[in-house]
């Protein structure tokens, strides 16, 4: 799944670029001259959410950016998640896990065309587990551990450079670390579904 998924990804990508049309920029708007400008430094974040049958997520990803270039934004992500697990004897023993996770890294966006989005995200994450045995009542020690995570995904949004946006994004993790937080307790992953907002620190007048 996880290569089919990737494929996906590096086929939109390729096709998208070939055929991508320049967004207005702060370049073409306001005559703002190449190099580094603090008016295209955005912030914003996410609300994600992520389930399977046993399995519900929910978190929040406050981020800061840079828009590169027409169709590239780059910046680091800090999120925190939680995550709960029933209890099940045929599927986890009967044991209930919450785990609280948090941590961030660096992500990518291309803009293939303006209204949809490709995103990779390399997260580190540090986590605390509870886990009790409904059966019998007892509960296990705290479980403290760390993980990695590549989130590859797909968004869409209304995007000009100098202007807030909302957007939304399904994506999944890559990698196959046993303690990432976007897999349930047998390791299977679950999607990523995201929903947020970016705004620009110095907006475009227009």
């Amino acid at each position: 799944m996880n290569k089919r998924f990737l494929v996906l990804l590096l086929s939109l990508l390729s096709v998208g670029i070939a055929k991508a049309q320049r967004p207005s920029t702060y370049e073409s708007d306001e005559g703002v001259k190449p190099g580094f400008n603090t008016n295209r430094i955005f912030a914003g974040g996410s609300l994600n959410l992520g389930f399977s049958s046993y399995t519900f997520q929910v978190g929040g990803v406050p981020e800061i950016g840079y828009s590169i270039t027409d169709w590239l934004d780059a910046g680091i992500g800090i999120n925190i998640n939680y995550q709960s697990e029933r209890a099940d004897p045929y599927w986890n023993g009967n044991i209930r896990y919450r785990t609280l996770t948090y941590g961030g890294g660096p992500f990518f966006r291309v803009y293939p065309v303006r209204f949809l989005f490709l995103q990779g995200q390399f997260e580190h994450n540090w986590f605390r587990q509870k886990a009790r045995n409904m059966g019998t009542g007892v509960d296990f020690p705290q479980f403290n551990a760390t993980s990695n995570s590549l989130i590859a995904g797909v968004g869409y949004t209304q995007r000009v450079v100098g202007q807030s946006s909302f957007y939304t994004m399904i994506g999944m993790d890559l990698l196959n670390d046993a303690y990432s937080p976007y897999r349930d307790w047998n390791g299977r992953i679950y999607p990523i579904i995201r929903a947020g907002f970016n705004f620009y620190l110095k907006p475009s007048k227009r």
